[in-house]
């Protein structure tokens, strides 16, 4: 069976899906609001380690297996030519294998060529979890990111020219209050330019970086409605589904773009106007946070 090394996340849409760690941590482990992997080193888990533990599962158990989930936060990193040996060895073992994800951070996917990701693509690896955070550049100098937005408009299209579906994500509040609403105008602009499948809300909240929160200007619940409001109004992808189910978010929203965007400015209009008859609940910043390990 997978030996995992804490800790372990995933997508909530990875729920069901079997999980090998084939990277430890992240390999780019440096943004500043970030504290998934900060007590983690990265490192690459030895091939023959990780098809040790393919080899592992149960064989009464390999035909339940239709999607994989390949960790940690940023596998796609794993070298090329053996991210390929993992892929065959995983179709192999589970033959009703329909779906590979994995995060992929902007510099492993500027670590892979156009044919190499058809290559995985055409190897079941079929959608990748990409962490944009913001579209501001000023938020994402802020932030230690490494790229910039139109860097990273390249990088998301060359994943979705080579057939693989694309999740992203970005964190309402990441910019504080200076520049709340231009981060939420850009990040709107940037999912507009690039189109993914999929497109997740999380907010900002206290896991290991407290350095980065206590220097900034926190957001309210209140500025941050309407920091979502703006984004939801500015939004207008061709095709992209909306979540913000994430346990950080104070506020859920789910629809499909283009045609929920008046339903989902709306839930944010009625949201506002609900909160404001709780006396001091808009004034005060979200309290949620995460100190398991």
């Amino acid at each position: 069976m997978p030996s995992y090394i804490e800790p372990l996340f995933r997508p909530p849409s990875e729920a069901g899906s079997l999980i090998f760690q084939i990277t430890l941590g992240c390999s780019q482990n440096q943004c500043t609001f970030c504290g998934m992997y900060k007590g983690k080193p990265f490192r690459l888990k030895p091939l023959d380690e990780v098809l040790s533990e393919i080899d592992a599962i149960p064989a009464a158990y390999r035909l339940r297996v239709s999607r994989v989930f390949l960790a940690d936060g940023d596998a796609l990193v794993y070298p090329f030519d053996r991210l390929v040996q993992i892929l065959d060895h995983l179709s192999q073992t589970f033959t009703n294998l329909t779906r590979v994800g994995s995060y992929a951070s902007p510099a492993s996917l500027a670590g892979k060529n156009a044919a190499q990701l058809e290559v995985l693509r055409q190897k079941k690896l079929r959608i990748v979890y990409f962490g944009l955070e913001s579209g501001d550049d000023g938020t994402l100098a802020a932030i230690n990111k490494g790229f910039n937005a139109d860097q990273m408009v390249e990088l998301a299209l060359k994943a979705r020219a080579a057939g693989m579906k694309l999740s992203v994500t970005a964190i309402l509040g990441l910019a504080g209050k200076d520049r709340s609403l231009s981060h939420a105008r850009s990040t709107a602009a940037w999912v507009n330019r690039v189109n993914p499948e999929y497109f997740s809300l999380l907010t900002l909240f206290h896991r290991h970086n407290d350095d980065f929160i206590r220097n900034l200007r926190q957001c309210t619940r209140g500025e941050l409605l309407l920091e979502a409001r703006e984004l939801v109004t500015s939004l207008n992808p061709e095709k992209t589904i909306l979540r913000s189910n994430h346990v950080s978010n104070f506020l859920n929203l789910a629809g499909n773009y283009p045609k929920d965007r008046l339903r989902l400015m709306a839930e944010v209009d009625s949201a506002i106007a609900m909160a404001a008859t709780i006396p001091g609940y808009l004034d005060t910043p979200p309290e949620y946070a995460e100190e398991y390990y």
